[in-house]
Formats: structure tokens, C-alpha cells, sequence
């Protein structure tokens, strides 16, 4: 445990002093060549291995608001390009945004768990999978290993789809696509879309 005194920088309603306690997580194993090694600090009094853990699996959270981060600024949709005035206008606009990222994350989710099979239409609706039965058809390549090896309406099958829309390379014993990957996908995808209901509406008169 460590004590940190309170500095002229800080609010003159904060505590003069506050005890911290120190958490330190390794990995371990023979073949990891970076092992992780954190050192936290919480304020949480951590008197056994079990209240240890949870503060460890609560930080590991963290990875996930930065990659929310990373797509509401440059490498998603560019929240700061907006140029809305408001404080107020920015939350909608980051909550319209949300919306798609959780769906982002859900089919990551999706992905990395090929044992599970999730219903297309919680992310795509019956119009979208349609179309993007015929990217599919596009996106494969000629060898096994380039096909897209999920059935219709398994919602990984055309997770697959906007990752290689998203510049993923297909094979499935390389990198698996990234939360980034599926977001540049998503934007392509939406213009694939427009040009697709543009056909739909046209032929159907």
C-alpha cells in the first residue's frame, strides 16, 4: 500500500492524503516473448487474491473504451471533423455513432467465436444480407481457403463480408480482422447499400 499527499493542483475539497493499493499482474509461461506486466492502483482495499482479480478483470475494460475511442475519432467516423458547436449536438451525434459501434463489437464478438452461431438479422436486416450475398460471391477467391465458410443467416457469414470489404485478406489462419477493420467495411459497405436499394427500387417499377 502507498499513501499520495494532496498537491495545490487539486480540488481544496479533496483529502489531504488517500491510500492506494498496489496490484501487480504478470504473465507467465516459457513462450510468450512480451509478457504483460502491469502495476495498478486502486483505491479499493484489496485484502485477499479474489478482490485482486476482479480489479484485474475490471482494467482489462479498458481496452475496450479505447478501441470505442478509436472509432468515434480518425480511424472510424472523425467525431472532431464534425464541426457541431454544441456540447449537446456532439452527444447525440456520438450516440447515434454508438449505436453502430456496439454493433461493431457484436460482430467481432461474433467472429472470434466461430462455436457460437448468432442470428444475422441482429446486426443486418433481410435487404442487407441479400446484397451481401452478392459481394460474397465476389469477395471469395478461387482456392478453399479464400471461400467464406458460414452458412446463410449466421450472422459470422457476413461478418466475413465486411471485414474483406474492410481490407482483411481472408485467410483464416492469418490476423483475424479488428474492431478498425469491420469500421472501414461498415463505410463501404453503406455506399454498396445505397446503390443497392437504388436497383432494387429501379427494377421493381
Amino acid at each position: 500500500m502507498v499513501t499520495i499527499q494532496k498537491n495545490d493542483l487539486v480540488s481544496k475539497h479533496a483529502p489531504k492524503s488517500i491510500d492506494l493499493y498496489i496490484i501487480e499482474a504478470k504473465e507467465i509461461g516459457a513462450t510468450i516473448d512480451n509478457p504483460i506486466c502491469w502495476k495498478l492502483l486502486t483505491t479499493i482495499k484489496v485484502a485477499d487474491l479474489d478482490t485482486a482479480l476482479q480489479c484485474i478483470e475490471w482494467y482489462t475494460c479498458r481496452w475496450i473504451i479505447e478501441e470505442v475511442f478509436r472509432i468515434l475519432k480518425k480511424e472510424g467516423f472523425h467525431i472532431e471533423a464534425s464541426e457541431l458547436g454544441s456540447a449537446k449536438a456532439i452527444r447525440k451525434l456520438a450516440l447515434l455513432m454508438m449505436e453502430t459501434i456496439v454493433k461493431l463489437f457484436l460482430m467481432q464478438i461474433a467472429y472470434n467465436m466461430p462455436e457460437e452461431r448468432i442470428e444475422a438479422r441482429s446486426c443486418f436486416s433481410d435487404q442487407e444480407q441479400e446484397c451481401l450475398e452478392h459481394q460474397i460471391i465476389k469477395l471469395e477467391g478461387e482456392t478453399e481457403k479464400l471461400k467464406n465458410p458460414y452458412r446463410e443467416k449466421d450472422l459470422k457469414r457476413y461478418v466475413w463480408a465486411r471485414a474483406r470489404l474492410g481490407g482483411w485478406k481472408g485467410y483464416a489462419s492469418g490476423r483475424k480482422p479488428g474492431i478498425t477493420t469491420f469500421a472501414i467495411g461498415i463505410q463501404k459497405f453503406a455506399a454498396i447499400m445505397q446503390g443497392w436499394q437504388l436497383f432494387v427500387d429501379v427494377s421493381t417499377r
